[in-house]
C-alpha cells in the first residue's frame, strides 16, 4: 500500500534514535533552565515526534519525561545525566582525557572520594576554587557538604558513571585509604602549624583563619568525621590538656581514645570546626554552641558543635545525630511485652501526664520520639518544645526553645495551650512554672509527654514536690512515671557462653542457687564490633503507674523509699530486675547491668 511508510513510522524512527546522530554539544548556555525535551533535541538525542510520544505517555500516567524517554528506548541514563546536567548548568567533564595532577587528588582523604563519589580534577588557588566530577546531576547535596568540610567554592561537573568509578579505583584505591594515625604523622612535621605552639592569646584573626584553612587539618578533621560516623559513634571529643591533646569517641555510651595528635593543633581544629559551624573564630573566652548540616551516603547527620574554654585551649565536643541510625519504633527500644501493653494504655488516655525520667543520653528523647511517632496521624495534632529538636518528623510542630531571647519552655507551653493540641511533648521540667503549666495542660485534657533527670522512677515525685508543686496537683495528673536506661546489646557475631564466678554474682547481689541452670553470655570481641564484645544498645525500663494508693502516699508525701517499695509490691519491675531479665535473654552482659544499675535501698 502507497501509505504504508507513514503508518507504521515508529520502528524506524526508533531505530535511527538510538544511535544518536554525532552532534557537537551547544553550549551550555544555550541548554540552561530549557525544557529537557528540547535540550535532547538540541543534544541530538531525540526527534520531536519522540518527545509528543513521551508527552503523552507522561499524561496517562504521570511521572518524569526523563525517566519515559530511557524506558521507551530513545536516549541512554547517560544521555539523560548529561541534559539534566545541562538543565542546571553544569558542564561535562571526560575524566579518562585528563591527568590529574598529585596536588589536586590530595586536597581530599580517599575515604571522603568514595563516600561522596566524586573525584577533584582541577583547582585554582587563586579563586580558592575547586573543580569536582560527579556522576550525578541531582548530587548537589555532596557539593554543599564538601564546600562546608573542605572550605573551598566547589563547581560541579559531570562525569560518566563508569568513568568516575575508573579515577576513583585509580586515584582513591579502597584498599590505600588513609589512616588518622597517618594523618597525625604528616601533622607532627608540618611546619605551619609547629610554629603556633605556646602562642596561646597572641595569634590574630589572620592567623587563625590561615591555619584552619591548611589541608592537613581539614584532611584530620574531615576523616576524624566520616570515621565517627561510619563507627556510629554519638560524641565526638576534642579535648586540650598541658601536655596533650586528645581526641575520644562515644560508641554505645563509652568512650573510646584514639591517636592523639600534637598538642599544637589543639587551636587548628577548633578554629576549622568553628568556621565549618559558622561560629566566631576569634572569640576564644566565651562558650559558643552552632551545628553543622551533613548527609553522608544519603543519611541526613546533624553535627550539634559545643566550644567551651577551658585553662588549656578550648574543649570541643561535636554531638552527632544520625537518623538513620535510630528506629522511632515502640517494638525496637527494648520494652517488654508486658511494659509495651502498659505504656500502649498510657499513651492512649485522652489526658495526664508521663513523665520519663533519667540521666543525659538514656534515651528518653527516643522513646517519647518513638510514642509520638506512634500517635502521629492526621487527626491528631501534636506539638512539642525542645533544647535542641533532635527528631524532625512530619506531621509535629516542633519549637526550639531559646531562653537567650525569653523563648523558655514555659512560655512555649503557654503559647501551645492557644494553638489547639492534643498531644503535647515538653523536653524537659527545668522549673516550677514548667511543672505547673504542664499540669494546667493536662487538667485542661491535653496528653503531656516530658522528661525529669531523676536516677529512678520513685524519686520523681520529690523532685516535683522540692519544684513547689503541691500534692494534689501531681496526684490529679501524673499517670505514670517511666525511668529507663541503656545497656550495650553483645555482639552476636562473637556471642559466647560462659559461667560467671560466685564474686561477679555478689555484685548483682545473686547467689549461685538463685541463677541455677541459667545460661550468661559475653562478647569475646571480633572486627565486627570493634573488638568490644558488644555492638548497639537496648533500654531496660522501670515503670510505676501511680494507682489510688500511691497517690494517697504522695498525698501524705511519703519518702521515696516508701514510694519504692510500695510501687515494687504493686508489681513495678526494677532497673536492677529489668537488667536480669535481659541478661537472662542473652541480650547483655551481667557487667552491663553492674554499670548502668543500682541496688534499690530497703
Amino acid at each position: 500500500m502507497s501509505d504504508s511508510p507513514s503508518a507504521q513510522p515508529s520502528s524506524s524512527t526508533q531505530a535511527s534514535s538510538r544511535t544518536p546522530r554525532p552532534r557537537k554539544m551547544p553550549p551550555i548556555e544555550q541548554l540552561r533552565g530549557r525544557q529537557l525535551g528540547r535540550i535532547l533535541i538540541k543534544m541530538g538525542k531525540l526527534r520531536r515526534n519522540q518527545v509528543a510520544e513521551a508527552l503523552d505517555i507522561q499524561k496517562q500516567r504521570r511521572g518524569p519525561i526523563g525517566s519515559i524517554l530511557v524506558e521507551l528506548g530513545h536516549i541512554t541514563e547517560d544521555d539523560l545525566n548529561r541534559a539534566l546536567a545541562a538543565q542546571s548548568g553544569m558542564e561535562v567533564v571526560e575524566l579518562p582525557k585528563l591527568d590529574i595532577p598529585a596536588e589536586v587528588i590530595s586536597v581530599m582523604t580517599s575515604q571522603m572520594a568514595q563516600t561522596y563519589r566524586v573525584i577533584p580534577f582541577d583547582f585554582k588557588s587563586d579563586r580558592n576554587l575547586l573543580s569536582l566530577a560527579v556522576d550525578n546531576p541531582d548530587n548537589f547535596r555532596a557539593t554543599d557538604d564538601l564546600q562546608t568540610l573542605l572550605g573551598f567554592t566547589i563547581k560541579p561537573f559531570l562525569a560518566n558513571a563508569n568513568d568516575l568509578q575508573t579515577a576513583l579505583d585509580r586515584y582513591y584505591p579502597e584498599g590505600e585509604q588513609e589512616s588518622i594515625t597517618g594523618l597525625i604523622g604528616e601533622l607532627t612535621d608540618d611546619e605551619d602549624l609547629a610554629r603556633f605552639e605556646g602562642r596561646g592569646d597572641s595569634i590574630d584573626l589572620a592567623e587563625l583563619k590561615e591555619i584552619a584553612d591548611l589541608n592537613p587539618v581539614k584532611k584530620l578533621l574531615n576523616l576524624v568525621l566520616l570515621q565517627a560516623i561510619k563507627d556510629k559513634a554519638s560524641d565526638i571529643h576534642f579535648e586540650p590538656f598541658e601536655d596533650e591533646f586528645k581526641m575520644r569517641y562515644r560508641i554505645d555510651g563509652v568512650l573510646y581514645e584514639m591517636v592523639p595528635p600534637p598538642r599544637y593543633v589543639a587551636l587548628a581544629l577548633a578554629s576549622r570546626i568553628k568556621v565549618m559551624s559558622n561560629l566566631d573564630i576569634a572569640e576564644r573566652r566565651m562558650p559558643q554552641d552552632g551545628r553543622v548540616e551533613l548527609q553522608v551516603r544519603g543519611r541526613p547527620i546533624d553535627l550539634r558543635v559545643s566550644v567551651l574554654p577551658t585553662m588549656f585551649g578550648e574543649s570541643v565536643v561535636l554531638r552527632v545525630l544520625d537518623r538513620a541510625n535510630v528506629e522511632l519504633n515502640l517494638n525496637k527500644v527494648g520494652l517488654r511485652d508486658d511494659e509495651l501493653t502498659v505504656f500502649h494504655q498510657l499513651m492512649r488516655k485522652p489526658n495526664g501526664i508521663i513523665i520519663n525520667c533519667g540521666p543525659t543520653g538514656c534515651g528518653k528523647t527516643t522513646t517519647l520520639y518513638a510514642a509520638l511517632t506512634e500517635l502521629n496521624s492526621t487527626d491528631v495534632k501534636i506539638l512539642t518544645a525542645e533544647d535542641p529538636v533532635e527528631y524532625d518528623i512530619d506531621g509535629l510542630v516542633q519549637i526550639q526553645v531559646r531562653p537567650t531571647v525569653g523563648l523558655t519552655f514555659a512560655r512555649a507551653l503557654r503559647s501551645f495551650l492557644r494553638q489547639d493540641p492534643d498531644i503535647i511533648l515538653v523536653g524537659e521540667v527545668r522549673d516550677l512554672e514548667t511543672a505547673q503549666i504542664s499540669v494546667q495542660a493536662s487538667l485542661t485534657g491535653h496528653l503531656v509527654f516530658t522528661t525529669l533527670h531523676t536516677n529512678d522512677a520513685p524519686s520523681v515525685v520529690a523532685r516535683l514536690l522540692d519544684l513547689g508543686l503541691e500534692p494534689f496537683l501531681l496526684t490529679a495528673t501524673v499517670e505514670a512515671i517511666v525511668a529507663q536506661r541503656l545497656v550495650r546489646r553483645i555482639c552476636t557475631n562473637c556471642k559466647a557462653e560462659y559461667h560467671p564466678t560466685e564474686e561477679q554474682l555478689m555484685e548483682l547481689e545473686l547467689r549461685p542457687e538463685d541463677v541455677g541452670d541459667r545460661l550468661f553470655y559475653y562478647g569475646k570481641g571480633c572486627d565486627y564490633c570493634n573488638n568490644t564484645g558488644y555492638r548497639g544498645r537496648t533500654g531496660i525500663f522501670e515503670m510505676m503507674v501511680l494507682d489510688e494508693h500511691l497517690r494517697e502516699l504522695v498525698m501524705e508525701r511519703a519518702a521515696t523509699s516508701i514510694l519504692r517499695r510500695e510501687a515494687i509490691k504493686g508489681g513495678m519491675r526494677t532497673l536492677r530486675d529489668a537488667g536480669l531479665l535481659a541478661i537472662y535473654d542473652g541480650a547483655t552482659s551481667l557487667d552491663e547491668v553492674v554499670r548502668e544499675t543500682i541496688m534499690e535501698e530497703d
